[in-house]
């Protein structure tokens, strides 16, 4: 991705563990709608996450983690997972 594209603020944590915290291009996760994306400029949001694998798009890698359930919010480019709770 271009240095200069949008990107968001990511936490992802778990209760004892921070699976990622920074900035990144895209956030994919499942619902019991189905697999959905979060991009930059994402309206406010909240989901109840199902069972997957998170993948977290960043400038220099993708982080996949598996969760079992969780919940995402997004609010001003700011997201926060909290999962396997």
């Amino acid at each position: 991705m271009p240095a200069n594209e949008q990107q968001i603020s990511v936490v992802a944590r778990a209760p004892f563990h921070v699976y990622y915290e920074g900035p990144a291009y895209s956030i994919t996760a499942t619902n019991k709608v189905g697999v959905f994306d979060v991009l930059p400029g994402h309206a406010d949001f909240f989901s109840m996450l199902s069972p997957c694998t998170v993948t977290i798009e960043t400038e220099n890698d993708q982080i996949k983690f598996a969760i079992h359930n969780g919940m995402l919010t997004v609010r001003s480019d700011e997201v926060m997972l909290f999962v396997n709770m």
